[in-house]
């Protein structure tokens, strides 16, 4: 038996694993753990059930669950699925395909200017404790969010980033969005993570934050209203309390990956 096993065979159980690996990490970040785990002990009962015991009546009834099972699947977790999917098409390691098809020309001297400025805003809204939800775009198109506010291209301006969170400006209770070291929209609406695991002292701009990193993978930058701190989400997690030296790393950090691959 172990002699039949071969390349192609190895090859597939790492790939079973690494899905079901990635859909354990995606389910826990979501918190939908309980439901995955739910789904997987009863396919253990209907393989116990129906395949070892042999048992027919309940064998059948559990076929018939198993039959209309996908979906039902697709029912529950449509949201994480399509978060999956964003996720898998979104992924850097495809760049490469990109690369050999097609020509993109850099301004190296542009990559990155929005920086200084960001991080300068950020610190001065968090000094006078006006809350700004800011989201730099990374692979994922945020075309469908911009559009949820109002759009238009401005180069990154630390003064333009203030005035337009200033308390009372029509669009400082919404996101702005920077992408193609432009700032494309503001007062944008912004998807709600459902999570639990916050804090209570977070309020609906991190919980903002926090959705967006769930659904792309934009760098999302909180400033607190309330607390006058800043914090920044990226990829389902939030780090809170970030100084002007760590956010500057942070987004440094981020376009070097993305202009590397």
């Amino acid at each position: 038996m172990w002699m039949d096993f071969g390349i192609k065979d190895l090859v597939d159980v790492l790939l079973c694993a690494f899905f079901l690996y990635q859909t354990y990490k995606l389910m826990r970040n979501s918190g939908t753990l309980a439901i995955f785990s739910g789904v997987v002990s009863f396919i253990v009962v209907w393989i116990l059930v129906s395949q070892v015991l042999g048992m027919r009546l309940m064998g059948t009834i559990l076929d018939k669950f198993i039959n209309v099972g996908f979906l039902v699947l697709v029912i529950l977790f449509q949201d994480e699925i399509r978060r999956f999917l964003v996720a898998l098409g979104s992924h850097r390691g495809w760049k490469f395909l990109e690369k050999l098809f097609a020509k993109r020309n850099h301004d190296k001297d542009s990559e990155g200017k929005f920086i200084a400025p960001v991080v300068l805003a950020c610190m001065n809204m968090a000094k006078k404790k006006t809350g700004a939800l800011i989201c730099i775009q990374q692979d994922v198109d945020l075309t469908i969010y911009e559009h949820t506010g109002e759009m238009f291209n401005a180069d990154v301006n630390a003064r333009l980033i203030e005035n337009i969170f200033f308390k009372n400006s029509p669009l400082h209770d919404g996101a702005m969005i920077i992408a193609d070291n432009h700032i494309k929209a503001a007062g944008c609406i912004l998807p709600v993570a459902q999570t639990a695991q916050l804090p209570k002292e977070m309020g609906l701009r991190h919980r903002s934050g926090l959705g967006m990193s769930l659904e792309t993978d934009a760098i999302v930058i909180i400033v607190s209203e309330e607390r006058g701190k800043i914090s920044v989400a990226h990829n389902g997690k939030i780090e809170v309390n970030v100084t002007a030296e760590e956010l500057q790393q942070i987004l440094a950090r981020e376009k070097e990956v993305t202009n590397y691959c």
